[in-house]
């Protein structure tokens, strides 16, 4: 096999991330559930009462969240997205939320998430609106950040819609990071300010990490294949770039997990979420998990994936060959262990057998004199004992991964 290697592998492994988001809060990445991509800006609660926008919605999903086993997998955050506002500000100059769909107020539902030990995320725009239209917080970001931390909200996703100059995207981002930190609540920062500044400039990474928590680079996901393939593929395209300032307290991320809805495989789904245990990315569910068949519900709680993605080492993992429709990503893991991810991104045939030795891969030298290789993914299994001279081939589906973890003895 013809490879192309990556050639700054060794300077990831030795480069310090910026200094971070001095808040102590996502020294692993963030986990919960996150309503945009299954719900999206359905207020119809007339003609949808089941899967409108509305304080039920979220009070639904917290249960579940608990009686299901989510929490206890470490999913931790119910998240509101966009087209929870009144068209309106009050009296006052504060946001609130629609009355008819939100009556209790978005303090009764944050207390609500709260008795059962779980947390309340929230959703603003550093512009003059939201994408969805409503009140921006653009000349209100000291007002909305005290609204916020009044009502008990533990997390704040950022959106970059309607500035009316990009050149302001930096500052506004910086002002609200700065007014949440002065309200004294602990509240986790995810940012869009990549995504809207890769338009006109490469983003200054360093000023972001001690800006934000996790902040997106690269469009939505879409519940389809094409998506999530695109945001691979972009992640690997700048690597070089966002993988070094990736780190506790500051992360990459990537977009919600569609696992569980309509639109990714069976071998799709392991894909998503091995690759995204790889990058190191904060894992937000967007899906109904009142209604969620049994094995995404697996796929979603498995714990050695989980295990890698929350790794305390908080390096994450690149890309380092792509050839004959195969892509080989690691990521560094505490304990000088590492997890691997064997993509087949061909979509014709069957499973095709990948042949991984210190040949193509410099990292196996963790296995000299000796190493034991797990398989995660597609299912679970010993592969035993291996030396520096060993070759292991594994079996990969059209669009399937399988992830491994390498564990020197």
């Amino acid at each position: 096999m013809r490879a192309s290697f990556i050639a700054f592998i060794g300077l990831v492994c030795l480069l310090v991330p910026a200094a971070a988001l001095d808040n102590g809060l996502a020294l692993t990445p963030t986990m919960g559930w996150l309503h945009w991509e299954r719900f999206m800006c359905n207020t119809d609660c007339d003609a949808d009462p089941q899967n409108c926008i509305r304080e039920e919605l979220f009070m639904q999903m917290a249960d579940v969240m608990v009686k299901e086993g989510w929490k206890d997998a470490g999913y931790e955050f119910v998240c509101i997205d966009d087209c929870w506002p009144s068209q309106q500000r009050d009296a006052q100059g504060r946001l609130q939320a629609d009355p008819k769909r939100f009556p209790s107020g978005i303090k009764k539902l944050a207390d609500y998430v709260h008795s059962i030990g779980l947390k309340l995320g929230i959703y603003a725009d550093v512009g003059t609106k939201t994408c969805a239209g409503y009140p921006g917080s653009l000349g209100y970001y000291d007002i909305d950040a005290k609204t916020f931390a009044d009502w008990g909200v533990d997390l704040l996703k950022f959106d970059g819609c309607f500035m009316p100059d990009w050149h302001q995207l930096g500052e506004g981002y910086i002002n609200m990071s700065r007014a949440l930190n002065q309200t004294g609540r602990s509240i986790v920062y995810s940012c869009e300010w990549p995504l809207y500044e890769w338009q006109h400039q490469q983003p200054d990474y360093e000023a972001i990490r001690k800006t934000c928590n996790h902040w997106r680079n690269y469009g939505d996901v879409y519940d389809q294949w094409t998506s999530v393939k695109s945001i691979l593929d972009w992640t690997a395209e700048k690597q070089k770039i966002i993988v070094p300032v990736a780190g506790p307290g500051g992360w990459n991320d990537p977009d919600m997990l569609i696992i569980g809805n309509f639109g990714l495989s069976r071998d799709q789904q392991q894909t998503q979420m091995a690759m995204w245990a790889i990058m190191a990315a904060p894992l937000l569910m967007s899906n109904d998990l009142r209604d969620i068949c049994p094995k995404a519900k697996e796929l979603l709680q498995n714990k050695q994936i989980i295990a890698i993605n929350q790794d305390p080492l908080g390096k994450q993992g690149y890309q380092i060959l792509k050839a004959n429709s195969f892509e080989l990503w690691e990521r560094p893991l505490s304990g000088s262990r590492l997890a691997v991810a064997v993509m087949n991104r061909q979509e014709i045939g069957g499973p095709r057998r990948f042949i991984i030795s210190v040949a193509i891969m410099p990292s196996w030298k963790l296995c000299d004199p000796k190493c034991n290789v797990t398989q995660i993914l597609p299912t679970y299994k010993e592969m035993g004992v291996q030396n520096l001279l060993s070759k292991v081939t594994v079996q990969v589906n059209p669009t399937g991964t399988t992830l491994l973890t390498v564990n020197p003895l």
